[in-house]
């Protein structure tokens, strides 16, 4: 079964800009993950034991604010993220929702053109990771305000990927 929204990583621009200083102004620390596991944003794969990433701090609104004129606020925030310390290849081709592991718990965050929350959820992820994720996502676009959804983990907080109403930028 194939997922009927995409999931998107950090674009490649954004990437190559926290490689230099992330969205607090920090600069970026790579290291060298030796046991590896957690959610990369870059490829929207884990990271595998001994590749070299670096935690960052990243505004997704603000980034999307910035391209599209909108100004999301007091809800411009910014949380940590993993991504490859160096260019990778970007996502492979995949017909599942990334970092997906029935029994895990996702919030998944409604934002409108302006950039403000109209609403969220929370998702214990069934069985059935793709078709759970499918009907919370249906679900969310059903509100035609709705222009994306941010899922994040519950107990980090942390962005895992985004999704955008289809036919949006």
């Amino acid at each position: 079964m194939s997922t009927l929204h995409l999931p998107r990583p950090i674009h490649p621009k954004a990437l190559a800009q926290l490689r230099e200083r992330d969205d607090a102004g920090r600069p970026c620390v790579p290291y060298v993950d030796e046991e590896g596991g957690s959610p990369l944003r870059c490829c929207l794969r884990p990271i595998p034991p001994g590749d070299r990433v670096a935690l960052v701090a990243y505004a997704p609104l603000r980034r999307w604010a910035a391209q599209t004129g909108a100004e999301p606020g007091a809800y411009d925030e910014q949380g940590p993220v993993f991504i490859h310390a160096d260019p990778c290849e970007g996502p492979a081709e995949s017909d599942v929702y990334p970092f997906a592991r029935a029994g895990a718990l996702r919030t998944l965050r409604r934002y409108d053109a302006r950039g403000h929350i109209v609403g969220g959820r929370l998702l214990e992820i069934p069985q059935d990771t793709t078709a759970g994720f499918d009907a919370a996502f249906e679900e969310a676009f059903a509100d035609p305000e709705v222009t994306q959804v941010h899922v994040r983990a519950v107990e980090y907080g942390c962005l895992h990927f985004v999704v955008h109403r289809p036919g949006a930028a």
